[in-house]
């Protein structure tokens, strides 16, 4: 159980080392990116659902 826990540990040491990490700058840019697509977005929600929830409220009245 141990030896396989052990072999285990290896591999996945290994794996990590192989993995191609990226750049402090990429992570930055990365990230900007992500936060202003999430802020187009629900920019754009917000605004959809405001625009369905007047023409509800027209056609309930």
């Amino acid at each position: 159980m141990v030896l396989r826990l052990r072999r285990y540990l290896g591999a996945v040491r290994l794996e990590a080392q192989r993995v191609s990490w990226p750049s402090r700058r990429e992570v930055i840019m990365f990230t900007i990116l992500i936060f202003l697509m999430v802020l187009v977005l629900g920019l754009y929600l917000g605004l959809l659902d405001y625009i369905l929830q007047r023409i509800v409220a027209t056609l309930i009245r």
